[in-house]
């Protein structure tokens, strides 16, 4: 996996449903980046994210017809890939190697 596979938004969303479990869908997903980031998302940018990651085999989605009865409406659950769980990996790995030794430059000042 090409280490540009996903940016900056992407990467935060298959976080977030790492943290939630590993499959969730789009209203727990925005709920759980706002907490985590303090920033409002919008609904549809998270959706649109979703489509995107599954088009580039991150994802895979289901269609869960249970809700319907409480909103009317059924829902659609992103699972992460085990590509996704590697590009995490591989993600990660590359972040902690550049922060590694930058601290005391930032703390300079």
């Amino acid at each position: 996996m090409g280490r540009d596979r996903f940016g900056e938004f992407e990467h935060r969303v298959l976080l977030a449903i790492l943290r939630l479990g590993g499959e969730a869908y789009s209203v727990p997903l925005v709920l759980e980046l706002e907490e985590r980031t303090g920033r409002e998302v919008a609904q549809s940018s998270v959706f649109i994210a979703l489509q995107r990651l599954e088009k580039k085999g991150l994802l895979t989605s289901r269609l869960d017809d249970h809700a319907r009865a409480e909103t009317g409406r059924v829902r659609r659950y992103f699972a992460l890939t085990d590509e996704a769980m590697e590009g995490l990996r591989a993600y990660r790995r590359d972040l902690v190697s550049l922060w590694d030794g930058v601290a005391p430059l930032l703390d300079e000042g």
